[in-house]
Order: C-alpha cells, then sequence, then structure tokens
C-alpha cells in the first residue's frame, strides 16, 4: 500500500492490488475455517481430512503466488524507472 502511494500508481493499478490482498486474506479465512472445521470432527489423523487441508493451504498459495505475480506486473517497472532516475 505504501508503495502504491509512493508510485502514484494508476486507478486500475489500485484495484488490482485491493484485490490482490482481498483475494488472499479470504481465502486464509477460508482455509482457516476449513481447518477449525476438520478439527471440531476429528482430532485423529485421517486422510481425507488432510487432503482437505492440503488442499485449501494450496488454494492459498495459489492465490499468494498470483497476488505476488500482480505486485510484480506492478511495481517492478516503477521501482526500475526510480532507480534509473537516481543514477
Amino acid at each position: 500500500m505504501v508503495l502504491g502511494f509512493l508510485f502514484q500508481i494508476s486507478a486500475l493499478e489500485w484495484v488490482l492490488v485491493i484485490i490482490s490482498i482481498i483475494s488472499v486474506l479470504a481465502m486464509e479465512i477460508i482455509n482457516t475455517a476449513l481447518e477449525t472445521l476438520a478439527d471440531a470432527i476429528t482430532e485423529e489423523e485421517h486422510p481425507k481430512i488432510k487432503k482437505a487441508k492440503d488442499l485449501s493451504a494450496g488454494a492459498v498459495l495459489i492465490t499468494a503466488i498470483g497476488a505476488a505475480a500482480i505486485g510484480t506486473m506492478i511495481f517492478l517497472p516503477k521501482f526500475i524507472e526510480f532507480i534509473r532516475e537516481l543514477l
């Protein structure tokens, strides 16, 4: 968010950054809810519960990777331009 203000990103770039942040946070909440529900069912190891937990954690990872890609696409060119102006 700080870099968004610093680099004065466009309205569309703000939308993408905010959607990325919200998506990762929402996936984390869904993952936590699923894990809490699974733990309420049984604390014992169960292969299907383990698979469900692994899949929900994977969804968080994929969302985070996507958010990082969007952030890189938005901020890397601006950062490179900033460095070039300093040199």
